[in-house]
């Protein structure tokens, strides 16, 4: 059987990719996938505490993130399209159209 450091560091090494795609990447839609390599780092948190304790916890709300994500992911590119179809970019560092 693995041990649970191993998935414990592959859930921070890209938990850790995504924060660093986040902060540096100016397209929109790299910024929500580096979300989703995020969520998907906390999930396979979840999943590892569950497996390893014994419980079912974890996967369930393993279950209820994917669900959530999947929303998230939709609502996103709706904006996102939205925003290409207004102002025909979009590059975060340009659209300034939902600030005040």
């Amino acid at each position: 059987m693995i041990p649970q450091e191993y998935f414990l560091v592959l859930s921070g090494i890209l938990f850790a990719i995504g924060a660093f795609g986040v902060l540096t990447r100016k397209n929109a839609i790299v910024v929500l996938m580096c979300v989703e390599i995020m969520l998907n780092a906390a999930n396979i948190n979840f999943v590892t505490f569950s497996v390893f304790s014994g419980g079912a916890a974890g996967q369930v709300f393993a279950l209820f993130s994917i669900a959530i994500a999947a929303a998230e992911v939709a609502v996103g590119l709706a904006i996102l399209l939205n925003l290409q179809k207004l102002q025909d970019t979009i590059e975060l560092q340009d659209l300034n159209l939902l600030r005040w």
